[in-house]
């Protein structure tokens, strides 16, 4: 008995470990390849206004679509409590401002959380063929996203975090050990379910 729990703890934490590996090296990986669109995880916005978090995902997702690397920049994100916009509404409005074509930007704005948005994404994408995404989110977050895209049936050819953005009072390795579960906990219940679970 004692044998069989003693090899289950090292299992967990070997699982545990590797999972903390691979979404440290994700965070630190920048490999856009050419898709069919730019996705941005939305974040919180101030009456229009994007958020530091926010408007630095912007700012790398503009870079990539003048390099070229997709034609379409898909913005998400729907309206949290007490918003007048959506996320992804502040976030095309930031885009146009600095020169990103309307036609070029796809509004998704019933998401409140990673798994909604990413689904009702590859629902649309889906009806003009397209699959390939880069994903633009948080360097921590960069490992879980891509995870979450492939499940909701986006093809995610590559991941893009901008430079990380730290608010005040936050602890990067806190961030990284939570991710790092979320991760590990996705893996074994899916991403959707674990989605449904914290909601």
């Amino acid at each position: 008995m004692a044998k069989g729990l003693a090899l289950v703890t090292v299992a967990v934490v070997a699982y545990m470990l590797v999972t903390f590996v691979q979404v440290w090296t994700s965070s630190h990986r920048d490999d856009p390849q050419p898709a069919d669109a730019i996705v941005v995880l939305g974040a919180a916005q101030y009456n229009g206004t994007p958020s530091p978090v926010l408007q630095a995902r912007l700012d790398h997702a503009i870079e990539l679509y003048r390099d070229g690397v997709a034609p379409i920049v898909v913005v998400t994100g729907g309206r949290q409590s007490g918003d007048r916009v959506t996320e992804a509404k502040a976030s095309a409005d930031y885009l146009i401002a600095r020169g990103v074509p309307d036609a070029a930007i796809r509004r998704e704005v019933q998401g409140g959380d990673t798994w909604e948005s990413l689904a009702a994404t590859a629902r649309f994408l889906g009806r003009d063929g397209a699959e390939d995404v880069v994903l633009v989110s948080d360097p921590y977050h960069s490992h879980r996203v891509a995870a979450i895209a492939s499940e909701a049936g986006l093809n995610p050819v590559g991941v893009s975090p901008q430079t990380e953005v730290v608010p005040q009072g936050v602890d990067s390795a806190e961030v990284l050990a939570r991710e790092s579960l979320g991760v590990a906990l996705g893996r074994l219940v899916g991403f959707r379910r674990l989605a449904s679970y914290a909601g």
